[in-house]
């Protein structure tokens, strides 16, 4: 008889170890996602400025940042706010900006197949660009060693670095005065700026892309609204692009 497979499954213990290697995946998981935290965290801040001087309420600025948890969204969706635009068309132009969230969840979800479908309908929640870019890098070997405390780990440490942050400026812009706030709406700029420059590198297609949805936002502009000219803006420009990458 083997004594010590005998002892692993009488010993209670194990349960402990059991906790412990869970624990360590969770903190493997923060430890990882620490450039996350260090850039959500400064542009968390500009939005819960530039949002709590718009006129929206702190409690709701916070409870945007838990709930949609989008970070360029919720800059325009602030910024469409503050122009006067309600309902239809701000919740609309959100979506439509962030449907690329159902690709990345579509091919993070097929990585990670090992996972239990209680675990990865939860875990869903917290993919971001950068936090499905870390983990789509993870375990290119196996990614059957990606463990679902691991990503935890990372799209806690995010998601509550963009909520805290956002708290912070909310509370910050009682005294940070109006004119250095709306300084602060270059943040929404910068994020778009980050996500674009990578990609013009890789392929210029994505530069003439980007430049024909600005010509046409400011087109549309002239004889729609602002939130409708940004819906058209974004919903035209999707259909030129596929011809435009295509086009490789």
């Amino acid at each position: 008889m083997d004594t010590k497979n005998s002892y692993t499954v009488n010993n209670p213990l194990n349960i402990s170890s059991s906790i412990v290697t869970k624990r360590a995946e969770f903190l493997k998981g923060i430890k990882k996602a620490l450039p996350i935290v260090i850039g959500y965290f400064p542009i968390a801040v500009s939005f819960g400025v530039i949002s709590a001087q718009t006129g929206i309420p702190l409690f709701y600025t916070v409870l945007m940042s838990f709930m949609v948890y989008a970070g360029a969204s919720q800059f325009m969706a602030a910024n469409m706010l503050g122009m006067g635009i309600l309902g239809f068309e701000v919740v609309f132009a959100t979506f439509i900006l962030n449907f690329r969230h159902f690709i990345m969840s579509m091919s993070l979800m097929n990585k990670l197949q090992h996972l239990p479908m209680l675990q990865k309908v939860p875990l869903s929640f917290g993919i971001t660009d950068e936090t499905f870019a870390l983990l789509s890098m993870e375990g290119n070997d196996d990614a059957k060693d990606i463990t679902s405390f691991f990503i935890a780990g990372v799209m806690l440490s995010a998601y509550f670095s963009w909520g805290l942050g956002t708290l912070l400026g909310g509370l910050l812009s009682m005294v940070i005065p109006a004119s250095i706030g709306a300084s602060m709406s270059i943040g929404l700029y910068a994020m778009f700026i980050g996500l674009l420059i990578p990609s013009v590198k890789d392929n210029y297609r994505i530069g003439i892309l980007a430049a024909i949805s600005g010509i046409l936002c400011y087109i549309f502009n002239i004889y729609l609204n602002s939130g409708w000219a940004i819906v058209m803006a974004t919903l035209v420009g999707s259909f030129i692009g596929t011809f435009i990458v295509q086009g490789e």
